[in-house]
């Protein structure tokens, strides 16, 4: 879980490198990591779709084999086109293996379901922290096409240790529904407005990070700290996000996931209505509070709508709701960038990502009331 999140959201990492040694414009290359996030969300969430008949191991080891022949592809891409196709395959096997990882572990506990999966997101929340400097160190150590063969070896060791401990409980049923069932199960949930307003609202819960991310960095070092002070005060969200993945799930499990859900929300809302104002021990604040918020709801929405959706569908649900985050993934990047080079400053940034967060809020606490 570590290099699953960790290695696409390092996108940022990734541009100057990669236009340097391509000879490829930014521009271009933010094309190529849009789609990476896309193919991240929407890819692996179908494939959790129309894999849940599939056992978890053998989904796992098809990602391990993606990422064990990617490792020494860059050797023989010379062209933006090729590229592309790398980091498409590259995010397909990393979101396929977080949506079979996510779905199937916390099939085993059944009273300490919360915790058990914080436990297991902990490892996004570090992959955050951790993977994108590794990732800067490794190209600037080793070169682009060597750096890319070390680090996707190790993530394609580490999955390789997953497919050999992930499956399902054995006391769960697997369903057996055929691609045309899962494309009617799919059609009736499209009908019910729990599901349309749960599908908007794990979106913009997605969405307000990938905004975030596209100015983060530049908003901090504007406020006052140095280029590596303000990559380090964002990289802390991903690391409190380590600590309230796990006392999230834990939360959960005391008050109801919903509640603390929406307490994770209502965190993150708060985090950002502080980015509005200057000095540096508010900004501190609001990191804290942002990764407080990151961390619960990004643990928290797998036992949510698996508590609400039928357990035989595991990966089926969880599949269909990381995919919603692939809408957000090709927006909210050049959305936020734009919003900051057209405007000249960061209050149009921060109001777009408050009114994300806020309308995700809302439409989470609607489609889950009476549940």
């Amino acid at each position: 879980m570590v290099f699953t999140f960790g290695t696409p959201m390092s996108y940022g990492i990734f541009r100057d490198p990669f236009s340097d040694a391509f000879g490829a414009s930014p521009i271009s290359l933010s094309v190529a990591f849009a789609i990476m996030l896309f193919a991240f969300y929407i890819g692996s969430g179908l494939v959790g779709v129309f894999g849940v008949r599939a056992p978890a191991r053998a989904l796992l080891f098809v990602c391990t084999l993606a990422l064990a022949c990617l490792a020494p592809s860059l050797y023989l891409v010379d062209s933006v086109v090729a590229l592309t196709v790398v980091f498409v395959v590259l995010g397909l096997a990393l979101g396929t293996g977080f949506v079979v990882i996510a779905s199937v572990v916390p099939r085993w506990f059944e009273v300490r379901r919360g915790t058990a999966t914080g436990l297991i997101f902990a490892g996004n929340g570090f992959g955050l922290f951790v993977v994108p400097p590794t990732w800067q160190y490794a190209l600037a150590e080793f070169g682009v096409r060597r750096g890319f063969l070390v680090v996707t070896t190790v993530t394609a060791f580490t999955f390789l240790l997953a497919t050999a401990v992930c499956e399902r409980p054995a006391w769960v049923e697997r369903s057996s529904a055929s691609a045309e069932e899962l494309l009617e199960w799919l059609g009736r949930l499209a009908g019910t407005r729990t599901f349309r307003l749960l599908f908007v609202g794990m979106a913009l819960s997605f969405a307000w990070y990938q905004l975030l991310a596209a100015f983060a960095v530049d908003l901090f070092a504007y406020r006052g700290l140095t280029q590596t002070g303000a990559s380090v005060a964002f990289g802390l969200i991903g690391g409190v996000s380590i600590v309230s993945r796990i006392s999230g799930g834990y939360l959960g499990d005391l008050v109801g996931t919903r509640s603390a859900f929406l307490a994770s929300l209502v965190c993150v809302n708060f985090g950002v209505v502080l980015l509005f104002f200057p000095g540096v021990p508010t900004m501190l604040v609001a990191v804290f509070l942002l990764g407080l918020g990151l961390g619960g709801s990004a643990t928290l929405y797998i036992p949510l709508v698996m508590n609400i959706y039928a357990s035989e569908m595991d990966t089926a649900i969880v599949g269909v709701f990381t995919g919603s985050g692939g809408i957000a993934a090709l927006a909210m990047p050049p959305l936020g960038t734009a919003s900051v080079a057209y405007t000249d400053g960061f209050t149009v940034a921060i109001g777009l990502t408050l009114a994300t967060i806020a309308c995700g809020t809302w439409a989470v606490t609607a489609g889950t009331s009476g549940t």
